[in-house]
C-alpha cells in the first residue's frame, strides 16, 4: 500500500472492493464506449490496481498479457502487453492521480514480460474508444505512438442471415480443441496468419472459458481451411479469430464461416453479435458488411517499446 500527498491510496484489487469497484464501473461507462475491463477471477487480481480517496475508488488500473510471438517466429515480432487505465469521470484529466497508478502498472507489465520468451521483444500497449481524449492524450504525452485503429462492428441477430453453400469436397465442424495437441494445431495456423499479433495458449484459454465458447473450421481433407471462435460476452454474441488461409482465399469461405457463426449464436437466444476490425483490413470489412454488420464504434491504439 502506498500513500501520496494528496491521500490517494492504491494496491492491488481486493474482494472487499467489489462494491466500490462496481460504482465506479457504471462512472465510467455512463461515458458511452468507454473501455473498461472487469477485473476477472481471483488469480488475476495482482495485476489490478485500485486507487483509493476518501473512501471511494477513485481510479483503477489493469495490465494483461495479450499476445506471446511462439518459438520459431521471425525475431521482429514483438509480444504484446495492453493495459487499462481509468478514473471517475471527474478526474480523467488528473494527471497525477493517472501517473501514480501507471507506475504500478509499468512496474507490473515489465514483471510479466520477464515472463515470455526473451528471444523476442515487448511491446505496451493500451486501447480506449476514439472518443476517450483525454485518457488517449494521457498515454501520447508519455510517448506512446499510434499503432493501429479497429471498428466494433454490430450484427442484429433477428436479421435473416444468408443460406450459403459448402462446396463437397469441405468439411464444416465445430471444434472444441479438448488435446494439448488440437490446441498446438490452431495456434500454429493462427501463428501464421497473424503472426504480429498471435494469440498464444494463455488467451486462447481465456477464450475457452467464455460462455457458450466454440470455434469452428473448415478442412479440405486433413488441411485446416479457415475458422473462428464465437462465445457469449455479457448479453451479446462475440465473433473473433475469422481467418481463411492463402490457398483457399477469395471463394467465400470466410462468408461461410461467419453465417455458421451467426446461426449459433442465434440459435443461443443472442439478440445481436460484434467483432473487431481494423479500420485499414478493406477485405474483411466487406465481408463483414455482406453478412450484415454494422460499424458501431472506433478504438484506437497506442505502443511503447518495453526495454
Amino acid at each position: 500500500m502506498s500513500q501520496s500527498s494528496t491521500e490517494i491510496f492504491i494496491r492491488n484489487f481486493q474482494l472487499e472492493d467489489m462494491s466500490l469497484l462496481g460504482e465506479l464501473y457504471q462512472s465510467v461507462t455512463k461515458k458511452e464506449n468507454a473501455t473498461f475491463w472487469w477485473v476477472g477471477d481471483e488469480d488475476n487480481w495482482s495485476n489490478v490496481y485500485c486507487a483509493f480517496e476518501d473512501g471511494k475508488m477513485v481510479a483503477k488500473g489493469q495490465v494483461s498479457i495479450i499476445n506471446v510471438v511462439p518459438p520459431g517466429r521471425s525475431k521482429e515480432n514483438n509480444h504484446s502487453i495492453y493495459i487499462n487505465l481509468k478514473t471517475i469521470p471527474e478526474r480523467e484529466s488528473d494527471i497525477a492521480l493517472l501517473e501514480n497508478v501507471y507506475q504500478y502498472l509499468f512496474k507490473r507489465a515489465n514483471q510479466l514480460k520477464e515472463t515470455l520468451p526473451k528471444e523476442y521483444g515487448t511491446m505496451l500497449c493500451v486501447g480506449n474508444d476514439l472518443t476517450e481524449t483525454a485518457n488517449n492524450q494521457f498515454f501520447i504525452q508519455k510517448g506512446y505512438l499510434h499503432l493501429n485503429s479497429l471498428y466494433r462492428m454490430n450484427r442484429d441477430l433477428n436479421e435473416p442471415i444468408p443460406e450459403i453453400t459448402l462446396q463437397e469436397d469441405f468439411q464444416f465442424s465445430y471444434w472444441k480443441m479438448e488435446t494439448s495437441d488440437e490446441e498446438r494445431e490452431y495456434l500454429n495456423v493462427e501463428a501464421e496468419i497473424w503472426p504480429d499479433t498471435p494469440l498464444g495458449s494463455n488467451r486462447l484459454s481465456e477464450y475457452k472459458n467464455n460462455k457458450l465458447w466454440t470455434s469452428m473450421v473448415l478442412r479440405q481433407t486433413d488441411a485446416i481451411v479457415g475458422g473462428l471462435m464465437a462465445w457469449q460476452e455479457a448479453d451479446h454474441g462475440v465473433i473473433e479469430d475469422v481467418f481463411v488461409c492463402e490457398p483457399w482465399r477469395r471463394r467465400g469461405f470466410a462468408k461461410y464461416l461467419l453465417s455458421q457463426a451467426l446461426r449459433y449464436l442465434k440459435a443461443n437466444q443472442l439478440q445481436y453479435a460484434s467483432l473487431m476490425v481494423l479500420t485499414t483490413n478493406k477485405s474483411a470489412l466487406s465481408v463483414y458488411e455482406s453478412v450484415g454488420f454494422c460499424v458501431d464504434r472506433e478504438e484506437i491504439r497506442y505502443f511503447t517499446k518495453l526495454n
